[in-house]
């Protein structure tokens, strides 16, 4: 059972809290289902795009959360599914993603036909909430399933079975990035179906509270270096001066955890964030900003205390 406590603690509206826990009640999770309701691994933090987030979903609307890279877009959208109290769905979308892969397909099962459900078909089935990730990546096929899954009516009509009602508890939420390869722009009808939170970068204040709560024992003086890392090198790229590879917030935080196991902090750095520039000329510019932040000589001994 998902609890409040870090809603409470940012001062999320008590009256958003209060219709969570009926909305909670009004709907329990069947026992099929109850295995996919996960407790996220990091809290999300900030209070304005939580209240807009919760008052949408509990409104009966979809939400599509679009930013630049390492916003947090998919932390948030596990966080709503697990205070909602909801089984959630992870549907990726990529080239190969079809009709198929997200109603279902025919197999057989004792010599009989039968529709094999697909991550839509569940989510409908059970109340859940379908993480719809990188959704502007997502191809036409895919594209006209969606339209009917977020249509107001709410109805999913399966070529030679029945049409399958979505379930009231039933929410979407998309994710997207900007300026990928693969990626298009949203057609006017599929975005009309959400409504859009932008996500705004990342700040050091929200940056220590994962830190924090990731790595408890991290010394401050070396987790200020490490947030002062990730800041720098997302203003470099808002400049133009680099892409967007090395601002990997999931590199960082993997290269600490490798510092727990006795790497040496550049090394651990270098796998989670230098490297991930191919280009030569990019890599040399990380690398100087890294180095004006986590010196050479600091061992793993000196990170946790």
């Amino acid at each position: 059972m998902a609890n409040y406590d870090f809603l409470e603690r940012q001062g999320v509206s008590a009256g958003l809290i209060k219709d969570l826990e009926k909305f909670r009640e009004a709907y329990m999770v069947e026992e099929a289902a109850a295995h996919r309701i996960v407790e996220p691994m990091i809290p999300f933090y900030g209070k304005e795009i939580l209240e807009m987030s919760i008052a949408g979903l509990l409104q009966g609307e979809n939400i599509l959360l679009t930013g630049s890279k390492a916003t947090g877009k998919n932390v948030l959208a596990e966080n709503l599914a697990y205070v909602f109290d909801r089984p959630s769905y992870n549907i990726s979308f990529h080239v190969n993603t079809n009709s198929g892969d997200l109603i279902g397909t025919d197999t057989f099962v004792d010599n009989q036909v039968q529709l094999r459900k697909g991550s839509i078909y569940q989510c409908a089935e059970y109340g859940g909430f379908g993480i719809l990730d990188e959704i502007n990546m997502a191809k036409n096929d895919a594209v006209s399933v969606l339209h009917a899954v977020l249509d107001y009516r709410r109805i999913i009509d399966v070529p030679g079975y029945d049409k399958i009602a979505l379930h009231p508890a039933a929410r979407f939420i998309g994710t997207m990035n900007y300026g990928y390869a693969g990626t298009k722009e949203l057609n006017e009808a599929l975005v009309s179906r959400f409504l859009v939170v932008d996500m705004p970068e990342q700040k050091a204040d929200t940056l220590e509270h994962i830190f924090q709560n990731l790595f408890p024992s991290l010394r401050a003086d070396r987790m200020e270096q490490f947030i002062g890392l990730f800041l720098d090198l997302q203003v470099k790229a808002a400049n133009g001066e680099i892409s967007t590879k090395a601002i990997d917030l999931r590199g960082l935080l993997a290269a600490v955890k490798t510092m727990q196991s006795g790497l040496q902090p550049i090394l651990a750095v270098r796998m989670g964030i230098i490297n991930k520039c191919f280009d030569s000329f990019e890599r040399e510019i990380v690398e100087d900003v890294v180095m004006t932040r986590i010196p050479e000589e600091w061992t793993a001994g000196d990170m946790f205390a």
